[in-house]
């Protein structure tokens, strides 16, 4: 069975980077099931916290089973290239 990814996407309105990351995730999460995506923007407290805590310094922060991935945007082949090692 595979193991179960948490990914914490921390963005913000009107972010290109933001909307790039979330277009990519759209198109292969239906490959990984055990993907589990949540959403933070960064203007509220929980985004803030998010930002102090993982230093996220760009949107949109990624973070992947409670470690800093990413942060102002990313490719898919580096998502896949990530997912595969965490199977």
């Amino acid at each position: 069975m595979d193991k179960k990814i948490n990914m914490t996407l921390v963005s913000r309105e009107g972010c290109v980077h933001c909307a790039e990351t979330k277009e990519i995730l759209k198109k292969i999460q239906p490959e990984y099931p055990e993907l589990a995506v949540e959403e933070i923007d960064m203007t509220t407290p929980q985004g803030q916290e998010f930002i102090s805590k993982y230093g996220i310094m760009s949107s949109p922060g990624v973070i992947i089973n409670g470690e800093l991935f990413s942060m102002g945007g990313t490719t898919e082949k580096e998502l896949r290239k990530k997912f595969a090692e965490l199977k």
